[in-house]
C-alpha cells in the first residue's frame, strides 16, 4: 500500500470515530416528548378547578343561581349574541360600549358574559379595556395586581394577567391600573396584535371586551376597528337622544350587533310590581 494510500486511510478513520462517538452519544439522550396541546375538555377542567370567586354586588345577577326575570333577559340576550356571531366565520370578539357614562355597559358587559360562561358550549374571557376608569375588578370585588395596561407597556404575558374566577368558564383580564390618556395604547400595534391572539387562541371562547363610552373619548371607536362586532348599551333617561342616534350611527360601520336598552320600565299584567331590565 502506498504512502498516499495509507494517509488517505488514516484520515477516513480519524472522521470515523467522532461520528461513532456522536451516535452513541445521542443514543443515550433522552429526547423529550413533544408537548401535546390541551384539548377543549382539559381547558375547560382547569377553567373549573377553582374556587368560584364570592360575588355579592347584587347587579351580577347571572352570577346567582336564582332564575329571576333579569336573569332570563341576559339568557336571551346570550342567544341572541350566539346566533349573531355564528356562521362560517366565528365572531369571537365583540364590544361592549355606550354614549355616556354611567349608563350600564360594565355591569352589561359582566352579566352577558357570565351567561355565556355558564353556557356549555363556551369559555370567555373578559377584557377591562376602560383604561381610564375601569371597574370589572370593582363588580367582582378582587385587586389584581397586573392586567392589560401592563401587558401593553411592559410586554407582560397576557397569561401572567388572567384570573380564573370559578364562575362558570369565566376568565378575565383586568385592566391592571387607571391611564389617564390610554389612547396610544389601545390604538397601538401592541394592542391590536393582543386582540389577535385572544380571538385565535381558544376557537371556541368568546373575548368580550368592556370599553370607555363612546361619545366623550375617541377609545371605543379605535378598538371597534380591532373587533368583530359591537354591542350597544342605552340606558333609559340618561343620555341625549339626539347624542344616542349620532353615536350609533357611528358604529353601524362596526358591525353593530344591536342595542341593550338598559334601565328599561316595564309594567307585567300578571304583576303588580315594575322592574328594571
Amino acid at each position: 500500500m502506498s504512502r498516499i494510500e495509507e494517509a488517505l486511510k488514516k484520515v477516513a478513520s480519524q472522521r470515523k470515530r467522532p461520528i461513532e462517538k456522536s451516535l452513541e452519544l445521542n443514543k443515550n439522550k433522552k429526547v423529550a416528548a413533544p408537548v401535546r396541546p390541551k384539548s377543549v375538555t382539559e381547558r375547560v377542567g382547569a377553567l373549573l378547578d377553582v374556587v368560584p370567586l364570592k360575588i355579592d354586588n347584587l347587579m351580577l345577577a347571572t352570577a346567582r343561581e336564582e332564575k329571576t326575570i333579569v336573569v332570563e333577559e341576559f339568557n336571551k340576550l346570550r342567544s341572541t349574541v350566539i346566533a349573531l356571531t355564528k356562521g362560517e366565520a366565528f365572531l369571537n370578539t365583540l364590544m361592549v360600549t355606550s354614549t355616556a357614562s354611567e349608563e350600564g355597559k360594565s355591569m352589561t358587559a359582566l352579566n352577558l358574559a357570565i351567561s355565556l360562561a355558564k353556557e356549555q358550549d363556551h369559555t370567555v374571557l373578559l377584557v377591562d379595556t376602560d383604561l381610564r376608569r375601569p371597574s370589572v375588578h370593582k363588580y367582582l370585588d378582587i385587586k389584581p395586581e397586573v392586567g392589560l395596561v401592563h401587558c401593553l407597556r411592559d410586554n407582560l404575558p397576557i397569561e401572567k394577567a388572567l384570573i380564573k374566577t370559578g364562575v362558570g368558564k369565566l376568565v378575565v383580564l383586568p385592566a391592571g391600573e387607571a391611564v389617564k390618556d390610554p389612547l396610544d395604547m389601545l390604538s397601538s400595534i401592541r394592542m391590536k396584535e393582543i386582540v389577535q391572539e385572544l380571538k385565535e387562541r381558544y376557537p371556541e371562547r368568546y373575548v368580550i371586551f368592556d370599553t370607555p363610552p363612546a361619545q366623550p373619548f375617541a377609545d371605543a371607536g379605535v378598538l371597534a376597528a380591532f373587533l368583530d362586532a359591537t354591542l350597544f348599551v342605552v340606558r333609559e333617561g340618561k343620555a341625549n337622544k339626539e347624542d344616542v342616534v349620532k353615536t350609533i350611527e357611528e358604529f353601524k360601520h362596526h358591525n353593530l350587533l344591536g342595542v341593550v336598552y338598559n334601565d328599561a320600565r316595564v309594567f307585567l299584567k300578571s304583576s303588580n310590581y315594575y322592574y328594571y331590565d
